[in-house]
């Protein structure tokens, strides 16, 4: 079964606690909480302290993705805001060696992000040191872009190197996921889809996730 993180970039602000509520009783699986600062990509978002306001609204795991330069800078923060999962991309730091470690130090689960245009090569050598490889399949930075299908192999990629070594990463996308974008995604070996407006914005949520549980 594939595991359903609602990103709350496409929730309502003004409503965050609720939101978060709703969708873990609609049986969503995590939360995805993309993090950005303006620098890495063209955008900002939100920091720990709303993460940490957030957490007593939900039980399920907090899948955060730090979409920010330097990252290291901060995971101490954010791991105790809440987090569970907390998510570095390969573009932003030149130690990610360090960045990994410290998640892990942190008590949290570390993992590895790309972006469309990069290499999977780029990945590669952190797998074995992550519990979570998230794909991206638009570039990041904005909500509502279309899902780049090129992506498709690195998801294949990346299941295989799971097959070939036993490794317990998880595969995440996080893009452009909707119904036929979602199930394409799994039936290439992903384990976990963030969506946002394909999630908060479906006439029943709960029917929703249900249905993505079943690629």
């Amino acid at each position: 079964m594939v595991k359903v993180a609602p990103s709350i970039l496409s929730a309502d602000f003004a409503r965050l606690g609720d939101e978060v509520r709703k969708v873990e009783e609609a049986g969503a699986d995590w939360v995805h909480v993309d993090v950005m600062d303006g620098l890495f990509v063209p955008n900002i978002t939100i920091g720990p302290d709303v993460i940490k306001a957030l957490r007593p609204h939900a039980n399920i795991p907090f899948d955060v993705h730090l979409m920010i330069e330097r990252p290291e800078r901060y995971i101490d923060r954010f791991a105790d805001s809440g987090a569970d999962f907390i998510t570095v991309h390969v573009e932003s730091t030149h130690d990610i060696p360090r960045a990994l470690k410290e998640i892990r130090h942190q008590g949290k689960r570390p993992g590895i992000s790309l972006n469309p245009e990069t290499p999977f090569a780029m990945v590669e050598p952190f797998l074995p040191d992550v519990d979570l490889l998230l794909i991206m399949t638009v570039q990041p930075g904005f909500g509502g872009q279309s899902f780049k299908p090129e992506v498709l192999p690195k998801i294949v990629r990346a299941s295989d190197i799971r097959k070939e070594t036993g490794a317990r990463f998880e595969i995440e996308i996080d893009g452009g996921v909707n119904r036929d974008t979602g199930k394409k995604c799994a039936e290439a070996g992903a384990t976990v889809l963030a969506a946002g407006s394909a999630i908060f914005k479906a006439r029943d949520i709960r029917a929703e996730i249900a249905l993505w549980h079943g690629y």
